[in-house]
C-alpha cells in the first residue's frame, strides 16, 4: 500500500546539498512528490521539506539514506495528520464578462486573492494545504488557466506543550 510521508530535513547551507540530497533519490529510484528548501532563522542552516510515497519499507529507507548524509544535521518525519502543511499558488487565468463574477465567487469561497489584474488576465493567489491547492485547479480548469507556479509543501510539526 502506497503511503505518503513528509521529511523536515535540516542541512548545512552550502552548494551542492540540495544536489546530493536530489542525487540520493534519483540512485534510489525514490519518488519526490514535492521538494522546498530555504534558510531558516541561522544563515548557514536550511531547511528542506521533502515530501514522497512509496511503501512502508521504501519510505523507511529514505529517512535512513536521509540520515547517512554528511551534509545533513537532522531528519524529522511525520505524518500528514502529525504536521501542518502548507503550500503557495500563482495561477494566472484568462477572464471575461460571462466568467468574470464566477472567479470572483470561487476565490472569495475558496479564500484566494486576485493579486494582479489586466484587460483579459487575472493573477489569483492562494495559500492553503496541498489538497485545498490542487481543489482550486481543479475548480478552475474549466476557465482558461494561462499559466501556475506553485512552491511546494512546507511542513512543521503541530504545536505541543513540550515543544522547546
Amino acid at each position: 500500500m502506497k503511503a505518503k510521508r513528509i521529511y523536515s530535513v535540516t542541512v548545512e547551507n552550502r552548494s551542492g546539498v540540495l544536489s546530493g540530497v536530489s542525487g540520493l533519490f534519483a540512485r534510489r529510484c525514490f519518488n519526490i512528490d514535492s521538494l522546498t528548501v530555504g534558510e531558516t532563522d541561522t544563515p548557514d542552516i536550511s531547511s528542506m521539506t521533502i515530501v514522497s510515497s512509496g511503501d512502508e519499507r521504501t519510505l523507511e529507507q529514505i529517512e535512513k539514506q536521509l540520515n547517512k548524509k554528511l551534509d545533513i544535521i537532522k531528519v524529522k518525519t511525520f505524518n500528514e495528520n502529525q504536521c501542518v502543511s502548507r503550500e503557495l499558488m500563482l495561477m494566472k487565468v484568462k477572464y471575461n464578462k460571462t466568467n468574470r463574477n464566477e472567479i470572483m465567487e470561487i476565490c472569495e469561497v475558496m479564500k484566494a486573492d486576485i493579486v494582479d489584474m489586466s484587460l483579459h488576465y487575472m493573477m489569483i493567489q492562494v495559500c492553503d494545504t496541498p489538497e485545498r491547492v490542487q481543489l482550486l485547479i481543479n475548480m478552475f480548469k474549466s476557465i482558461s488557466i494561462v499559466e501556475i507556479a506553485r512552491t511546494g509543501t512546507l511542513s512543521l510539526s503541530k504545536c505541543v506543550e513540550n515543544d522547546g
